[in-house]
């Protein structure tokens, strides 16, 4: 591999940060939300499983004792 010397890294770097299209506020925000929204979602579908998987177990051991 060809070794560049500095002002050619940096050349380089600037050419490749001219090319990233960064999203709009209304893209970034409607992203977060959606994130929320799932984040949300998995949160409450994981504590149903849990009150299910608990209800399950206490149901079990209070049979075996």
């Amino acid at each position: 591999m060809a070794r560049t010397n500095p002002l050619q890294f940096i050349q380089q770097v600037r050419a490749e940060t001219a090319k990233i299209t960064w999203p709009t506020r209304r893209e970034t925000m409607l992203t977060t939300v959606m994130v929320m929204i799932m984040a949300g979602l998995f949160a409450a579908f994981f504590f149903l499983v849990d009150l299910i998987i608990r209800f399950g177990l206490e149901t079990v051991l209070q049979m075996a004792s």
